[in-house]
């Protein structure tokens, strides 16, 4: 492969990772952002071992590490019975894999510092809408007019709503899911030092309340903890009416001692709302244009794959690039590569998500007899500590990489 010129559009981290990927590999790159100052979006993630893996490949692990906040268990109760209705330990997979809870901030600064220290040009504020492909060259126009390129490579990055996934060669825009969230990032208690768990409180499925440890943003930051409660956004509206103490006495009523973080939360500008879709492009790709992370593939946050997903894409994107003798070879080896594990997790998490968000009085019923047990008898245990790590079906050995060496840790 000859070194290319690629535009990047979109500085979330799929985008960054991908920029350090190619950076590293000789290609001319330059990232776009619409925003005037590039910036993360939303509360807190868990990073799982499939991310981790591509973070320690971009030798940023030890970083990331550093701010985030270990994680070993998922379990969920029923918020009236206190019932465990989900129990995931990464323990039941031999090894001794983890995830890492990160602020988003975390995982930007992260990514972005060392895009900065690579010498990587970034363009802001410019709002790129389309594409215009013209022999073997992309190049990318903005809301404005403006025509800026050529480049070899357009890689879109820009999340669900892009605008210029439409030129992959299936296009398909994402189908918006009934219920959403709301997210918070709130101090973290005194108490809540050493804690490794992922906490849930479940009413059916129709309402969903989380406290997740998240570790710092910044290395001299307070501790934090992400708070979030599963809504629908068409009912925002009612919800405001009722008042934000209303709300806020309803979330007391089922989880008590979140009492400390609903303290924090004064209205409901306090949060960040959530809206989430679903949809998989058969394809991620089109002439001279590769798609990668949300662009490409969107889903509800169950099994909190999307950015793990996002950083195996844009390894995936950068192997393909130096297996493959031109453009063209090496978007269909990329897509071929991905193919499999991102069909997996995309119906799995489409398969599971009415259990936990949804109106049903029926699948909340199932869940709440089938799971808990599965969880404690084999082969029940390591099939859903697979599925949260991202590893039932391997993602390595398609993009080259090999899995981290967990008791390194």
């Amino acid at each position: 492969m000859k070194q290319l010129d690629v535009a990047i559009v979109g500085a979330g981290p799929a985008g960054l990772a991908t920029a350090l990927y190619l950076q590293k590999s000789g290609h001319r790159v330059t990232l776009f952002e619409r925003f005037i100052e590039p910036a993360p979006i939303g509360s807190g993630l868990i990073l799982q071992p499939t991310g981790l893996t591509v973070l320690d490949d971009l030798g940023l692990f030890d970083e990331i590490a550093a701010l985030g906040n270990r994680i070993d268990r998922l379990c969920g109760f029923d918020a009236l019975s206190g019932r465990t209705v989900l129990d995931v330990r990464y323990a039941a997979i031999k090894g001794g894999r983890f995830g890492i809870a990160v602020h988003r901030a975390a995982l930007f600064h992260v990514l972005y510092q060392a895009v900065a220290q690579a010498g990587i040009a970034i363009e802001t504020g410019l709002d790129i809408v389309d594409l215009d492909i013209s022999g073997d060259r992309a190049w990318l126009l903005t809301n404005t007019g403006r025509r800026i390129g050529p480049f070899d490579l357009a890689i879109d990055a820009s999340g669900a709503r892009s605008k210029i996934k439409r030129h992959a060669r299936q296009p398909r825009e994402p189908k918006p899911l009934p219920y959403g969230a709301f997210w918070a990032s709130l101090q973290a208690p005194e108490s809540a030092s050493g804690n490794t768990s992922l906490v849930q409180r479940y009413q059916r499925a129709s309402t969903m309340i989380g406290v997740l440890p998240i570790g710092r943003p910044a290395p001299q930051a307070p501790g934090m903890t992400a708070f979030f409660w599963s809504t629908k956004p068409d009912e925002l509206e009612k919800l405001r009416e009722k008042g934000i103490q209303n709300w806020k006495d309803s979330i007391w009523k089922l989880w008590p001692e979140c009492e400390f973080y609903l303290n924090q939360i004064h209205s409901f500008e306090d949060m960040t709302l959530a809206r989430y879709g679903h949809h998989t492009l058969p394809t991620p790709a089109g002439k001279c244009l590769a798609i990668i992370g949300d662009a490409a593939h969107s889903t509800s946050p169950q099994l909190g794959q999307g950015a793990n997903m996002a950083l195996l894409d844009a390894r995936a994107l950068s192997h393909a690039l130096t297996r493959s003798p031109d453009v063209a070879s090496a978007l269909s080896r990329y897509a071929a590569s991905r193919r499999m594990h991102v069909q997996t997790f995309q119906a799995l998490s489409a398969a599971f998500t009415p259990f936990y968000q949804s109106d049903s009085v029926l699948l909340p019923f199932i869940r709440d007899r089938f799971v808990a047990p599965l969880s404690k008898v084999s082969p029940g245990p390591q099939l859903l500590a697979s599925m949260v790590a991202g590893t039932l079906v391997d993602p390595f050995k398609s993009i080259g990489l090999q899995e981290r060496n967990w008791q390194s840790a």
